[in-house]
């Protein structure tokens, strides 16, 4: 039925006469002059081409993950980036994307945000560049969306977000549901939630203020704990 992977009980009783029907005939393709240079090459090309698609594979699968958050461990560290082991690959911290005064050792697990998938073009064996930060304010984003229920269910919005990596994030929250208090859902119990997230970036302070469309209020809103005396627009 199958010309190309089955052959006729009679056919192979000529090859083997104990062969049975069902059974798997095993034929040597073999050509003539096929010697060891050759079985090299061979299996050289066949090589290559199972790590390419393997490449191919890992760029496809983490190209889907940009601009998402992904937990790396810190492989090796040079004075210009460090590497970070995502798993079927390494992501690349550049030095301009890590944390100011954060101190990085080997085995560290840190959260890293993906910026970009890159695509090499250049020799063969060269794996696809992920390269990550620690200094996106969606990193913040990220971060929240994983510790707050609200906000990964879309109760809680995040609107807005200002970050001076290492310093201080000001985020501002909007909440659907008239019944939820946008701040208190981010801040959480005791603090818990927005705790976490300062523990993940090193100590950084975030403060999460109230989003409101009325300008005057959401700038005066930014500057808590300071008290506004008045917002006016400057002409």
């Amino acid at each position: 039925e199958d010309p190309v992977n089955q052959i006729s009980l009679e056919e192979a009783k000529r090859l083997g006469p104990s062969y049975q029907m069902g059974d798997i005939v095993e034929v040597d393709v073999t050509p003539n002059g096929f010697l060891r240079v050759a079985a090299q090459t061979a299996k050289q090309v066949i090589i290559q081409h199972i790590r390419e698609a393997e490449r191919g594979k890992i760029y496809d699968e983490f190209s889907d993950k940009e601009n998402e958050i992904l937990t790396g461990i810190v492989e090796r560290i040079e004075p210009k980036a460090v590497y970070v082991d995502l798993g079927r690959t390494e992501g690349v911290l550049n030095q301009d994307q890590m944390i100011p005064g954060e101190v990085l050792h080997d085995d560290d697990h840190i959260k890293v945000y993906v910026l970009e998938v890159q695509r090499s073009t250049q020799a063969v064996g060269y794996t696809p560049q992920v390269y990550v930060s620690r200094t996106h304010p969606n990193l913040v984003k990220r971060l929240f969306e994983m510790e707050v229920p609200e906000i990964a269910g879309g109760i809680v919005t995040i609107k807005s977000i200002a970050r001076e990596a290492g310093s201080r994030t000001k985020i501002a929250v909007h909440s659907q549901d008239m019944m939820i208090d946008p701040v208190g859902a981010c801040v959480g119990q005791r603090g818990g939630r927005v705790e976490r997230v300062v523990h993940e970036l090193k100590g950084e302070k975030i403060d999460i203020i109230k989003w409101s469309s009325n300008p005057a209020e959401f700038a005066a809103n930014a500057l808590n704990p300071a008290h506004v005396l008045s917002v006016y627009e400057a002409k």
